[in-house]
Formats: C-alpha cells, sequence, structure tokens
C-alpha cells in the first residue's frame, strides 16, 4: 500500500506535495471533480486557498466530521465543511487494543496519505498517541485508523467515496501551504450539556470518564477561543490543556 508518511510529507513539501500527490490517478479524479467546489468554499469563508491551514474535528454520537480553517497570518478557525461519517463502529469510548473494532477519541493528527486506498483515498491518523500507549493493552493497540471513503468500517471513520475527494483535496491544500501536521481531534459526541448527559449514561471505567473530562476541556477551549490548545500528556495518560 503506498503511504504518504509524515517524514515523506516533509521531503516532498522541500520540492511540492501536491505535484507528487496528482501522480496518482485518483489524486487526480479528485481534483478534476472537486477543485473548483473546494476553491468555491474556500473563499466563500475568506480562506485564501495557497494560505490556509486546517484542523479536523470528529463526532462519533453525532455522526459529522467537521473542517475548520485560518488563514496563516490569522488566529481563529472558521467552521467551512461538514462531513456526515456514513457508517459506524464500536461504541462510545476509546480504542483500547486491537480487535476491539472502537473508533479512538483522543487528540491526534494526520501522518499518512493514501492515495492507492482499498476505500478509495484515505488519511491515516497516528494512533496510538502517547496517552493510547500508556492505557492500552501493551503491544496489542493495533494501528492503521484512517478517514476513508466507502461506507464500511472496523475502527475508521468512513464519509463515502463521493465525499472523501474533496476532504482529500482540503487536506493536500494545506499541506501544500506547509502546514507541518493537521491536528484531529476524535470526540464521543459534541460536549454539549444535552450530550453530556447521554455519554454519561454509558457505564465508563475511571480512565474513560477521565478522558472525557480532558477532551472537554478541549472543547470548551477551542468553542470559547476559536484557537488550539496546546497539548502535553502526563505519565498517567492523562492531558494538559493550556492556552497557546
Amino acid at each position: 500500500m503506498k503511504y504518504f508518511t509524515l517524514l515523506a510529507l516533509f521531503t516532498l513539501m522541500a520540492t511540492d506535495f501536491k505535484t507528487n500527490q496528482l501522480k496518482f490517478s485518483r489524486v487526480k479524479d479528485a481534483y478534476q471533480l472537486k477543485y473548483s467546489g473546494v476553491q468555491e468554499n474556500l473563499k466563500k469563508h475568506g480562506l485564501i486557498s495557497k494560505n490556509y491551514h486546517l484542523y479536523i474535528r470528529v463526532f462519533k454520537y453525532d455522526g459529522i466530521v467537521e473542517l475548520w480553517g485560518k488563514n496563516k497570518d490569522q488566529e481563529q478557525y472558521t467552521l467551512f465543511r461538514e462531513y456526515d461519517i456514513c457508517a459506524n463502529s464500536g461504541e462510545l469510548g476509546p480504542k483500547r487494543k486491537q480487535g476491539d473494532f472502537q473508533v479512538p477519541e483522543g487528540y491526534y493528527h494526520i501522518d499518512r496519505f493514501n492515495p492507492k486506498s482499498k476505500f478509495h483515498l484515505s488519511l491515516g491518523v497516528n494512533y496510538p498517541n502517547t496517552s493510547d500507549k500508556i492505557l492500552g493493552s501493551k503491544n496489542k493497540l493495533g494501528g492503521d485508523i484512517f478517514i476513508h471513503g466507502d461506507c464500511a468500517t472496523i475502527g475508521c471513520i468512513p464519509i463515502t467515496d463521493n465525499e472523501i475527494k474533496s476532504f482529500y483535496v482540503y487536506c493536500v491544500e494545506a499541506i501544500n501551504n506547509r502546514q507541518k501536521n493537521i491536528p484531529v481531534t476524535f470526540f464521543p459526541a459534541k460536549m454539549e450539556v444535552e450530550n453530556l448527559a447521554i455519554i454519561n449514561d454509558f457505564e465508563k471505567s475511571n480512565e474513560t470518564k477521565n478522558l472525557w473530562v480532558d477532551l472537554q476541556k478541549g472543547y470548551v477551549y477551542f468553542n470559547t477561543y476559536k484557537k488550539l490548545p496546546e497539548i502535553s500528556f502526563l505519565d498517567n495518560g492523562r492531558h494538559i490543556i493550556s492556552k497557546q
């Protein structure tokens, strides 16, 4: 399978990441079908196509993936696109071991582009992160978590072949704009009062409840300031969420 890992991205950014991606037929097709619409939508939301950076939020219970963007000289992000998750796997709560069918929850970033995916196009997430390695099953954590096309999943986020095309284009453009990595936060749900009551009804371990507390802090900070908080990991798997 042809992956473009983070190290490969940095190497390609010295030349032209987009040019290299366009060598693949599915990426070329995505640009032919979606690029004009991508450009129009960016412009509509005040984002400059050659100057914006991305942030992605995934909400499992709500079945939504959000794309937020900002121009490099701006501080605040703007919501400019939403995608429906078309199939679900597992239940609320983090992924803790290989084969549990869970979609992860936590603070991540995109670390791979796969233009020849079994699921049309896909973008890999750096699961397991530091917290997962501390709290999950040692040496049995699994991996290969993607946002991808198709409409099937055993722990990933599928948004259909049609929708992954524009999603992939937005992400290629951001990396081509020299964004070092695209942060992705996986939430159990939108951390609003009505959803908190629902997710707190689930019988979960204290570790999961602690994770949700840490995710809520990041959620509230971002919703309040439209800026990304600084995320760091503690030795017990918890997080420090602080102002950048």
